[in-house]
C-alpha cells in the first residue's frame, strides 16, 4: 500500500475513533452485509472511488466544454426595476474559471453520489441476505432437528451445517460464525450464540436464538423445541413465498410498462417527429441498443437478487473414493502386461464408446455440453457469410446483409440448448414432485419397525412414476454392496438439485446417528412438499406475466410492422414530381433514410424479443437459462416476420 493510503487510513482511523457512534450503524452494515473488510478499510475505499469517479467525470466534463461549443444563454425575465447591470465582456481567462467552476461542481456532485451509493450499499446487502436466510430457515431448523434428534450438541450442528454452504446457502454462512467464535476466539456457546443474534441481519434468525438460548440456558427441551420450530417456520414459508410473488409481480408489471411498451411508445413518437422536421436517429439508437438491453439486465440482476436458485447443479455431499492404499503393495506378474494394456486403453476410450452410443442422453444430462457442438458450427457459419458477402460501399447495406445471418448464427446455439434444456427441467421437476410422496411411504415403512435399507428394497417394487427408475438404481446399489448413505448420495449426484439435495442430506446425517427416523422423515416429505407447492404456486402466478410478456411482445412487433408496412413502405416507394416533371429522390424522413429507420426497428424487435425471452423465463421459472428457450421462440418469430412477411 503506498504511504500516502497509509497516512489516509490512519485519519480514518483517528475520524472513526472520534466518533464511534456516527460510523456504529455503518459497521453493524458491513457485519450483517458479510461483506469481508473493516470500516476503515471501507470507508477508504469508498472515498479512492468516489474521488477517482469524481475526477473522472470532471475531466470529462472539462473536455466536453472544451471541444463543443458553449449554447448561447439569454435571460429572460423583465427588469421591472430598471436596475443597470455592468457588462460582462467574456475573454479566455474568463471562459476558462467558468469552465473550471463547472468542473468543480461536476467533481463534487458526482463524487458525493458514489459517496453516498457506497454508504447505501451494505445495507441493501443487509436486505438481501435477510431475505435468503429468511427462505431457507425452515430447511437448515429441519436439519438441526434431524441431528439433535441422533443426539448431537449444539455446536456440532452448527459446524455441520456451516459445511453445507451449497445447500443452505446464507443460513450456512451464519452458523460459521458460531464455529469459529467458539474454535478461534475462545467464547463460549451461549456467548457465540448471542454474538450471532446481534450481527445477524434477520431478525428471524435473531428470534430463533434467542429462544435457542433460553431453552438451553433452562435446560428445557431443545429437541421439542426445534419440532415446534420446524412446523412454525414451513408455515411462514408459505407467507414469505407469497411476498416474494407480490415483489415479483410489481416487478414484472414494471418490465413490462418502462421497458416494452415504453420504447414502442418512443419510437412512435420519434416516428412522428421524423415527418415534421428531422427524425432523431441518435436518440432512437441510444434507445434501442442502449436503454433496453441495460434496463432489461438492470430487471434480470434484480430478479435473480431477490430469488432463491431453484437450480444449482453442484455436488453438495461429500463422498471419499479410496482407489489405492499406501500401506499394501502392488505385484506385477509376468504374462498380464496385456491385460493391462486393455483395461488402460478401456478406460481411455469408455466415455467416448458411452457418447457415441447414445449421444443425445450426454446432452440431456448436462445441457451445457450443446455449446461444445453448437458454438464452432455457429463460428463457422458466421465465417462462411463473412467470406461469401461481397464488399459493399454503404455500411447499411452490410448491415442489412448481415443481420438476419448473425441471428441464424445466434439461433443454432439457442435452440439446441433450450430444447435440451426443457427435457432435462421437466425430468427434473418430475422426479422433485414425486420426492414428498417417496418421503412419506419411507417414513411410514419405517416407523412400523423396519429400517431404511429394507424400506428402500421395499419401495423399488413400488409405482413412483419418474421416481421409479432412479430408486431401482438406488436399490441396485444396496444389493450389490453399498450402504443405504452412498447409494442415496449417488442419487443425489445424478439429480443434483437444492431440493433433492436438503432431503438427502437430511436423511443421510438422520440415518447415521439413528435407525429410527421415522419422524425425520415426515418432516423431509412435509419440507420437500411445501417446496414442491410454493414452486407449484410461482408458475402459476408467474405464468399469466410470461403469457403477458409474449402478448406485449407480439404487440409491439405489430406496431412496428405496421409501421413498417403503411408508412415507412410507402414513403420509400413515394417519388416527388418537380415544377419540371422531373422524378426526384424518394420521400426521407427529414435528413433520415427510409431504410435506416427500417433497420433500426428491426434491430429494435430483435433486442427485444432476446431479453424479453430471458425476462420470461426469470420471472417464470426462476432461471435465466429457462429463458433461452422463450428467447430462440420470440427471436423466431422477428425473424420470421421481417423476411418473409413483409
Amino acid at each position: 500500500m503506498p504511504s500516502w493510503c497509509v497516512s489516509l487510513h490512519h485519519l480514518i482511523r483517528r475520524s472513526v475513533e472520534r466518533n464511534p457512534v456516527g460510523y456504529r450503524n455503518l459497521r453493524a452494515d458491513l457485519i450483517a452485509a458479510n461483506m469481508g473488510t473493516t470500516l476503515e478499510r471501507y470507508l477508504l475505499r469508498t472515498y479512492l472511488v468516489s474521488g477517482l469517479f469524481g475526477l473522472f467525470c470532471a475531466i470529462l466534463g472539462y473536455f466536453v466544454l472544451r471541444f463543443f461549443p458553449s449554447p448561447a444563454l439569454s435571460i429572460s425575465v423583465y427588469n421591472v426595476f430598471a436596475f443597470r447591470f455592468p457588462e460582462f465582456v467574456m475573454t479566455d481567462a474568463s471562459i476558462m474559471a467558468i469552465r473550471f467552476a463547472i468542473c468543480v461542481v461536476i467533481f463534487v456532485i458526482s463524487a458525493y453520489i458514489v459517496y453516498i451509493l457506497f454508504l447505501r450499499y451494505p445495507s441493501i446487502q443487509k436486505k438481501n441476505r435477510e431475505a435468503r436466510i429468511n427462505l431457507v430457515l425452515h430447511s437448515a431448523v429441519s436439519y438441526m432437528y434431524a441431528m439433535r434428534r441422533g443426539g448431537a450438541q449444539i455446536v456440532p450442528i452448527f459446524r455441520a451445517i456451516g459445511e453445507s454452504a451449497a445447500v443452505y446457502g446464507e443460513v450456512a454462512h451464519e452458523f460459521r460464525r458460531v464455529v469459529r467464535d467458539t474454535d478461534y476466539f475462545g467464547y463460549d456457546q451461549i456467548t457465540a450464540l448471542r454474538h450471532l443474534q446481534e450481527t445477524t441481519p434477520s431478525e428471524k434468525l435473531a428470534e430463533f436464538i434467542q429462544d435457542l438460548v433460553s431453552v438451553v440456558e433452562s435446560g428445557g427441551d431443545v429437541l421439542g423445541f426445534l419440532e415446534t420450530r420446524v412446523r412454525v417456520y414451513q408455515e411462514d414459508a408459505r407467507f414469505e413465498q407469497k411476498t416474494f410473488l407480490s415483489t415479483l409481480q410489481l416487478m414484472a408489471e414494471g418490465y413490462v410498462t418502462l421497458f416494452v411498451a415504453g420504447p414502442l411508445f418512443i419510437i412512435i413518437v420519434m416516428l412522428v417527429m421524423g415527418f415534421m422536421s428531422s427524425a432523431p436517429v441518435l436518440q432512437l439508437a441510444i434507445v434501442i441498443y442502449l436503454l433496453i438491453p441495460v434496463g432489461s439486465l438492470f430487471f434480470i440482476l434484480a430478479i435473480d437478487t431477490i430469488s432463491i436458485k431453484t437450480e444449482t447443479v453442484e455436488r453438495y455431499t461429500e463422498m471419499k473414493w479410496l482407489r489405492e492404499f499406501s500401506d499394501v503393495r502392488t505385484e506385477e506378474r509376468a504374462g498380464e502386461e496385456l491385460l493391462v494394456q486393455q483395461l488402460n486403453h478401456y478406460d481411455r476410450v469408455r466415455h467416448i464408446r458411452a457418447f457415441l452410443r447414445r449421444p443425445l442422453e450426454t446432452f440431456l444430462i448436462e445441457p451445457n455440453r450443446t455449446l461444445y457442438v453448437t458454438v464452432p458450427v455457429a463460428l463457422a457459419y458466421i465465417l462462411f457469410v463473412f467470406l461469401a458477402t461481397p464488399a459493399y460501399a454503404d455500411p447499411e447495406i452490410l448491415v442489412d446483409v448481415l443481420d438476419d445471418h448473425l441471428i441464424v448464427a445466434l439461433l443454432i446455439l439457442l435452440i439446441p440448448f433450450g430444447v435440451f434444456h426443457q427435457f432435462w427441467r421437466s425430468k427434473v421437476m418430475a422426479i422433485e414432485a414425486s420426492i414428498p410422496e417417496f418421503l412419506n411411504r419411507l417414513s411410514g415403512i419405517n416407523q412400523v419397525g423396519l429400517t431404511l435399507a429394507q424400506a428402500i428394497e421395499i419401495l423399488v417394487r413400488a409405482d413412483l412414476g419418474v421416481l421409479t427408475y432412479e430408486i431401482k438404481k438406488v436399490g441396485r446399489d444396496i444389493e450389490w454392496g453399498a450402504n443405504v448413505q452412498d447409494a442415496l448420495v449417488r442419487f443425489e449426484e445424478r439429480i443434483r438439485t437444492p431440493t433433492i439435495a436438503r432431503s438427502i442430506t437430511l436423511i443421510t446425517t438422520a440415518s447415521r446417528m439413528t435407525g429410527d427416523i421415522g419422524e425425520v422423515l415426515s418432516i423431509a416429505a412435509r419440507d420437500a412438499a411445501i417446496s414442491e407447492n410454493l414452486k407449484r404456486e410461482r408458475g402459476g402466478e408467474m405464468f399469466i406475466y410470461t403469457a403477458i410478456v409474449y402478448l406485449v411482445f407480439i404487440v409491439f412487433l405489430f406496431v412496428v410492422a405496421v409501421i413498417d408496412t403503411q408508412f415507412l413502405s410507402v414513403l420509400a416507394d413515394v417519388n416527388t414530381l418537380s415544377p419540371g416533371g422531373m422524378v426526384t429522390d424518394p420521400v426521407s424522413l427529414g435528413d433520415t433514410s427510409v431504410t435506416t429507420f427500417r433497420l433500426l426497428l428491426y434491430h429494435a424487435c430483435l433486442i427485444q424479443a432476446l431479453f424479453s425471452g430471458l425476462i420470461a423465463g426469470q420471472m417464470g421459472e426462476a432461471s435465466l437459462r429457462a429463458g433461452v428457450k422463450h428467447a430462440a421462440v420470440m427471436l423466431i418469430i422477428a425473424l420470421v416476420v421481417f423476411t418473409i412477411l413483409l
